[in-house]
């Protein structure tokens, strides 16, 4: 008599905070941090077109290294050349420099939409980041608790940022440009960091929810085909 044993579960390992950090900082700093360094700089020496020019060939530029190595661009790097896309684009149609400080702000809702818009996907925006972020295996990735707090998670940070855009488009259009850069640097500050603080503690929640379950499966005794336990 033969007795068809389920195959065991892999162990589910949850990542360390300091490991999180450890993973997460280089992206956070190449696709969000230093293009707005690169345009700073550029501005110094050269004029506001001047500036947008080289920060948007500073990240079109790391997104094809990326392809030409033959990876995948990070999300949080798709993210930086949307937007700085959109801010090219509407500096040249235009021909006022005033547009320069709308252009975030749009740039912001084009984000929003990004994330909203791909929630229903099988592979939203959101999960990209997270997998730039986050160093999780395939099999915790594609797990459908998982993908319940990937469309959680697209719905939270577009209205965020949603919410972001509006509130720094009533300051640009109501406000002294002082105001402006003291009031939305201090409040989007707040707002992301309210809500990545509540996104990690949701996926850490959520991964000690497939570690308990998965410990769960892997102690429950193996259920034998009907076949066999009838022979």
């Amino acid at each position: 008599m033969t007795v068809l044993m389920p195959a065991p579960s892999a162990p589910l390992v949850l990542p360390r905070i300091g490991v999180l950090l450890r993973h997460a900082a280089p992206r956070v700093f190449e696709s969000m941090i230093l293009p707005v360094l690169v345009f700073y700089v550029a501005l110094v020496f050269t004029s506001a077109n001047g500036a947008l020019a080289v920060a948007a060939a500073w990240v079109y530029g790391g997104v094809v290294w990326r392809l030409v190595k033959g990876g995948e661009a990070p999300g949080t790097l798709l993210l930086a050349a949307g937007t700085i896309t959109v801010r090219v684009v509407l500096t040249v149609a235009t021909g006022n420099p005033i547009v320069f400080f709308l252009q975030p702000c749009l740039g912001v809702f084009c984000v929003s939409m990004g994330f909203l818009l791909t929630a229903p996907l099988r592979r939203p925006l959101i999960r990209r980041v997270v997998a730039d972020l986050v160093p999780l295996s395939d099999q915790v990735m594609e797990h459908p608790r998982m993908r319940r707090f990937f469309v959680s998670q697209s719905v939270l940070w577009g209205c965020a940022q949603m919410l972001n855009g509006a509130l720094s488009l009533w300051l640009l259009l109501s406000q002294t440009l002082e105001t402006y850069l003291l009031v939305r640097t201090s409040a989007v500050a707040v707002l992301l960091g309210g809500v990545a603080l509540v996104s990690v503690l949701s996926l850490r929640h959520c991964l000690r929810r497939l570690e308990t379950r998965g410990a769960e499966t892997r102690d429950d005794p193996p259920t034998p085909d009907p076949e066999t336990r009838a022979s």
